[in-house]
C-alpha cells in the first residue's frame, strides 16, 4: 500500500518540529506494512486553507491515484472542522483513498468499524449544518417580522451572503474560529455575527 504522511505545525509556534508527528507516523506506516511514498508538511493554521500548500498537493495526489492511503497524527492536524472532515472524507472515499489517524483509532476508513464511524461523522456534519441553517433563517425571519436589521441590509435576500453567514456561525460554534476571525474571514462585522447567532437561538 502506498502511504502518504501529513503533518501540520501551527504558525503560533515557529519552533514546533514536524518530526514530532512524522516519526511516529513512519513507525505506524511500517506496522501497517505500507510504503511511505510522500510526506507533506504545512506550517499554517488549520483554518487557513489558502496557505496550506502541502495539503492541496496531497489532495491532488490523492485525486490522481498516486497514493492508496493517508496517515495523520490527529484529526485537528488535517481538518479545520467536522464539516471539513466530512467533506474531505467523502472526496477520499470517491477516489478510493483510505485515511487513518494515529491518535484517533476510530478514524480508519479502511476498516468496517472505521467505515461506520465515517458515516456517523458525515451524518453529524449534515445535521449540524441543517440545524445551524434553520436557526439562522428562523432568527432572520423573526427579526424581519419585528422590523429589526442585522447590520447589513437584506442578507437573507442574497443566498451567497446568507450561506456565508451560516458558515461563519458554524465556525464560531465549532470552536475553529473566534468571533473576530470568523467575522473577518467571511466579511461581516462582529456585531452582525453576534446578533445573527443570538437571533438564531
Amino acid at each position: 500500500m502506498r502511504l502518504a504522511l501529513y503533518a501540520r505545525v501551527s504558525t503560533r509556534d515557529k519552533d514546533q518540529n514536524p518530526d514530532t508527528q512524522l516519526l511516529p507516523l513512519r513507525e505506524y506506516a511500517q506496522n501497517q506494512e505500507g510504503t511511505v511514498v510522500s510526506e507533506y508538511v504545512d506550517q499554517a493554521s488549520a483554518t487557513d486553507l489558502n496557505h496550506r500548500v502541502a495539503w492541496h498537493r496531497l489532495m491532488d495526489d490523492a485525486r490522481l491515484h498516486k497514493i492508496d492511503g493517508i496517515l495523520v497524527w490527529r484529526m485537528d492536524r488535517a481538518f479545520r472542522s467536522v464539516l471539513h472532515a466530512a467533506q474531505t472524507l467523502e472526496q477520499l472515499k470517491h477516489w478510493g483513498v483510505g485515511l487513518k489517524s494515529h491518535q484517533e483509532a476510530w478514524l480508519d476508513t479502511t476498516s468496517p468499524m472505521g467505515e461506520m464511524m465515517y458515516y456517523i461523522t458525515i451524518a453529524y456534519a449534515q445535521l449540524e449544518r441543517n440545524l445551524i441553517g434553520e436557526r439562522v433563517k428562523a432568527g432572520m425571519d423573526r427579526a424581519k417580522r419585528e422590523g429589526k436589521a442585522l447590520g447589513r441590509p437584506r442578507i437573507t435576500e442574497n443566498p451567497g451572503r446568507a450561506r456565508q453567514l451560516t458558515q461563519a456561525i458554524q465556525a464560531v460554534q465549532s470552536g475553529s474560529l473566534s468571533y473576530r476571525k470568523a467575522a473577518h474571514q467571511y466579511g461581516f462585522s462582529v456585531s452582525v455575527l453576534q446578533r445573527a447567532m443570538k437571533e438564531g437561538g
